[in-house]
């Protein structure tokens, strides 16, 4: 299984030569892409992307607007994201559950939802392929089931919005934002993961219910 960090960007305005794109993550295995998001700046550039298949892990523009203007390719995101996404141009709209696994080609997806946003709750996505299993989540507070979605995973990719401030807010009992990178480690240290990745960095300044 290949990664390709194609945008690391979170919803802010900062940006480098090579830091300047919004979250887009391509998962390559065999002769099959799978692009994970597509935030607001890749609209227009799926064409020369190419991947066979698309998949959402909720709806902030920064992880589903570059899809607002379509795409031929099957789109895979949970029904609460496809709701925001109602208007968006794409005939192949299939439905993640949580917990189901999912083939696409020689590799195969599991949902598993997140603590992040109230609006636009999110899911985090197990993928497997070729035995390896990775854990890919760019924003959250915490994971649901979180022993079984980390368990045997090889590596973590996680929200590298906040090394040790916290970011996490409190709307009545409901939390949303980010946790930290320090918090995200010391999930992996409890489930065994032993290498970590964190991409969707943001300056740590932008709350989004």
């Amino acid at each position: 299984m290949k990664l390709e960090f194609l945008g690391t960007r979170g919803y802010i305005d900062a940006k480098s030569r090579r830091h300047r794109r919004h979250t887009a993550t391509m998962v390559i295995h065999e002769d099959v892409s799978l692009l994970i998001d597509c935030g607001l700046d890749w609209e227009g550039q799926l064409p020369r992307l190419a991947p066979d298949a698309i998949a959402v892990t909720h709806a902030h523009p920064d992880h589903a607007h570059g899809l607002k203007a379509g795409t031929e390719r099957p789109v895979y995101a949970p029904e609460v994201a496809w709701r925001d996404m109602a208007e968006y141009p794409i005939d192949d709209r299939r439905v993640v559950a949580p917990r189901e696994r999912i083939p696409i080609g020689p590799i195969s997806l599991e949902a598993f939802p997140v603590v992040h946003s109230l609006r636009c709750p999110a899911v985090g996505y197990r993928i497997e392929a070729g035995g390896i299993a990775v854990f890919y989540v760019p924003d959250v507070v915490d994971i649901e089931q979180r022993r079984e979605a980390l368990a045997g995973v090889r590596l973590y990719v996680g929200d590298g919005a906040t090394i040790t401030r916290s970011l996490v807010r409190r709307r009545g009992d409901e939390l949303f934002g980010h946790t930290t990178v320090r918090a995200q480690l010391g999930w992996c240290q409890e489930t065994g993961v032993k290498r970590a990745i964190f991409t969707h960095c943001g300056g740590g300044d932008r709350h989004r219910r």
